[in-house]
């Protein structure tokens, strides 16, 4: 079984259908009704991590949500805030009687703010708010404004659903200012892997101000930390349950593909901006990721 859930985990096992274009697009937001079990369907999740964020609002009796060490018990209103940082498990799922949940990834916050940065968002934060039926209400209705505004055919609707978002973030923080104040420290491996997040982040977008990235490797970024590269696996490994150069070459790839669907440079170039040393590596890389040559992503 695998360690991480992925979008297309989520859909398949969760509808059996994907939506169009999910494995090829950068980023995705969709939100959802909590509906009633069907039949079949499982009345807990398996423990793991998610490679999404996921922001669920309900009403239930007895849910318990699992992290790896506490348990929740859920017995009423509340909002919850999990990320891919965090594994987690639902049980009791036939106990939630209503709610909406929304769905998205750190791609669709691309250039809007890192959710990192946000303590609901940070192992050490709050991810559970208890809710009373008013406060319910209120969140409830940004809900329903995502639903109306994901259905629209507002050209920059996706603009506004961020805004929701963000919404979501500070009604759940105002409700307990004092996370706000101080970054919870968290311990060695979380540290690490923040900064090798945000030295990663800082190399992209590829545009005329950054026209190609300078770290590309683990040993790169390591040196960058001052430490030993064994030392920054290790620690990637036990926060994220990946590589460090599976990390690494995740993002690549994001911005290999947002270059080949909406920049004018060529392959090359792109090769280039990011690093490889010819183009046939690069190429190589990308078909490795994706079952497809950057050509024919490009012209789909």
């Amino acid at each position: 079984m695998k360690n991480t859930e992925s979008l297309v985990n989520f859909y398949e096992e969760k509808f059996g259908w994907l939506p169009k274009g999910l494995e090829l697009e950068q980023a995705h937001f969709n939100v959802f009704d909590i509906t009633p079990l069907s039949e079949g369907e499982h009345s807990s999740t398996p423990y793991k991590r998610r490679d999404f964020y996921k922001i669920t609002l309900l009403y239930a009796k007895g849910v318990m949500l699992h992290y790896a060490d506490k348990t929740v018990e859920i017995d009423g209103y509340a909002l919850v805030f999990s990320n891919p940082l965090i594994p987690y498990s639902w049980e009791g799922i036939e106990n939630m009687e209503l709610g909406y949940y929304c769905i998205f990834n750190q791609a669709f916050f691309h250039r809007f703010g890192q959710l990192s940065d946000y303590p609901v968002y940070q192992s050490g934060g709050i991810h559970v708010f208890p809710l009373n039926k008013e406060l319910y209400q209120q969140a409830e209705d940004i809900f329903k404004r995502m639903k109306e505004e994901l259905h629209s055919n507002y050209v920059y609707k996706y603009d506004v659903l961020r805004g929701y978002v963000f919404d979501l973030l500070h009604f759940a923080m105002k409700m307990h200012p004092d996370i706000s104040k101080e970054r919870p420290a968290g311990n060695a491996a979380e540290r690490i892997t923040h900064i090798l997040f945000e030295l990663l982040e800082r190399q992209f977008p590829i545009d005329d101000l950054h026209r190609t990235v300078q770290l590309h490797s683990p040993s790169d970024f390591a040196e960058q930390l001052n430490i030993h590269v064994n030392h920054l696996n290790r620690s990637v490994k036990e926060v994220t349950g990946k590589t460090t150069g599976e990390v690494i070459a995740e993002r690549f790839l994001l911005e290999a593909k947002r270059l080949l669907q909406l920049s004018p440079l060529s392959i090359s170039e792109i090769s280039y901006a990011l690093g490889f040393s010819e183009p046939t590596r690069f190429n190589a890389f990308f078909k490795r990721h994706t079952n497809m040559a950057p050509t024919a992503f490009r012209k789909k």
